[in-house]
């Protein structure tokens, strides 16, 4: 793809039109092979897609080459791709002629998405993985869109701002996804690669309002502030020495979890007043100490709000076993077992015991101390969030905002009303009249739970907005003949979690 950029772009332009000619797309890509298929196809096998596609049209000869990465007739090729051509494809280095076949060098696929502004979709190039390679990926092997960067993007804030910053961009696809809310990002990358790879994708979806810039972390944007900053970052804990392959899409080249610890803690620097920062890392847990405690040390000092969620924990075997296995190194052969005993040295040297995945998001206040700290461990599903978390994270933000702006006093003078997708779970000991459990759960968000006591259960089931807080509190404190005033100091902390949260609003 190195190519002059006027020559380029015409290029580009007419596989663009190519593309949506034959409706290259997520929908009509599936439609083509079937779930069965499509679930062989996410466990590498690529023969049952490739049966159903074998006399498929133009979008079969597209998803043959470019989604299964299997050589095609040039013939056939050149019909899929009438205005590009072979010779065409050929120069924007997508395929390359082994006598009378067209042979892919690039991943290139449909990527269908839902966010907060509605349905979208894009062309993602990306380099061919083991299946298509039948070997181990290279160190400098350019990620397409996995099951990580489409967390991360539907975690994404989705508010307008003028300036992101997408750090460690990879294909591009995290840049993208900026760039429906934002005026300008700024995309960078150690690997020239994965630029290269980023900027095709931005010039083939049509989307002008991306800057690429090569250098490590925040080097390339040294002295420059964000109203958002967005990371999947090269977190995977990799031990450092000899024979162990350093992948530039996952590794950053530091030891164990200092890499996110980095981009935290620099990360105040380059965060504009109500700035916020997303990013997935992993820390570690280390002879049975709370990797939350590390994690908070790291944000010491900075002056950001913190909301910390971690969604997995693997113990040290299991995590080195699937990132060995991620760079296609097979198990049962001499090379995996000597990197299996390599991981498994470098923890021991840390004492690691286990390793935390997660979300992080950090926030700049826009004047005074942070007021948000928040460590939580949600392992467990999600709930239904069509548009992504990004929604429910940003209400999240703001709700803390509200809550922590009001006074005790000024919470009860206040009406609340319980959210639409919250429901109550009663549990009862047969014949007995009263329950014995009484949970809150959440049907968006993060699917939680919320325990509710005999006093917080009837306040809660009177927020209907009418009345205030201490209003319900005072009638509920009559029923349960207490004192009005211990009620309310009683239900006051969880109310206030409650908003936070997503369980009622105001």
């Amino acid at each position: 793809m190195r190519l002059n950029v006027a020559v380029t772009s015409a290029l580009i332009a007419l596989l663009r039109d190519d593309l949506f000619a034959a409706r290259y797309t997520a929908e009509t890509v599936d439609s083509l092979w079937g779930a069965d298929a499509a679930s062989a196809l996410r466990r590498g096998q690529r023969e049952p897609a490739r049966r159903a596609v074998v006399t498929a049209g133009g979008v079969g000869a597209l998803a043959t080459v470019f989604v299964l990465g299997l050589p095609v007739p040039a013939a056939r090729l050149a019909a899929a791709l009438p205005t590009l051509g072979v010779d065409g494809a050929l120069a924007l280095g997508l395929v390359r002629l082994d006598g009378e076949n067209a042979v892919p060098l690039v991943d290139l696929r449909p990527h269908g998405f839902v966010d907060e502004f509605g349905a979208g979709s894009w062309w993602i190039a990306s380099d061919l993985g083991e299946a298509a390679l039948r070997r181990a990926i290279p160190e400098n092997h350019v990620l397409g869109v996995g099951g990580a960067s489409m967390t991360l993007a539907g975690l994404m804030v989705g508010t307008k701002v003028d300036r992101v910053l997408d750090l460690g961009t990879g294909c591009g696809i995290q840049a993208l996804h900026a760039a429906r809310h934002a005026r300008h990002v700024i995309a960078t990358d150690i690997s020239g690669r994965a630029l290269e790879l980023a900027r095709f994708n931005a010039e083939l979806n049509g989307v002008g309002t991306i800057e690429f810039r090569a250098g490590s972390l925040y080097e390339p944007v040294a002295g420059e502030t964000f109203d958002q900053i967005v990371s999947n970052p090269p977190f995977v804990i990799t031990p450092r020495g000899e024979g162990v392959p350093s992948y530039e899409y996952r590794d950053g080249g530091l030891v164990g979890d200092a890499l996110v610890a980095s981009v935290i803690s620099d990360a105040a620097t380059h965060l504009a007043p109500g700035g916020v920062a997303q990013l997935l890392g992993n820390w570690e847990y280390r002879d049975g100490t709370d990797a939350f405690d590390r994690v908070a040390a790291w944000l010491d000092g900075t002056g950001l709000d913190a909301w910390i969620v971690e969604r997995e924990v693997q113990d040290a075997a299991l995590y080195a076993e699937t990132w060995i296995r991620d760079g296609g190194i097979l198990p049962r052969t001499d090379e995996f077992d000597a990197l299996y005993a390599a991981w498994l040295d470098d923890f021991a040297a840390r004492g690691v015991t286990g390793i935390g995945f997660g979300y992080v998001t950090l926030r700049r206040p826009v004047s005074g101390a942070p007021t948000l700290r928040r460590m939580e461990r949600l392992h467990g599903g999600l709930g239904n969030n069509p548009a992504g978390l990004g929604v429910h994270v940003a209400s999240t933000l703001a709700a803390h905002d509200l809550q922590a702006s009001l006074s005790d006093t000024e919470l009860a003078r206040t009406a609340f009303v319980v959210a639409g997708d919250v429901t109550e779970e009663r549990h009862y000991w047969p014949g007995d009249e009263d329950p014995t459990v009484m949970d809150l759960r959440q049907g968006a968000g993060f699917g939680r739970t919320f325990p509710l006591g005999t006093a917080l259960a009837p306040v809660v089931g009177a927020c209907d907005g009418e009345l205030p807080l201490g209003a319900i509190c005072s009638a509920v404190a009559q029923l349960l003949e207490v004192d009005g005033d211990e009620l309310l100091a009683e239900v006051l902390p969880s109310v206030r979690e409650l908003l936070t949260t997503g369980f009622l609003g105001a």
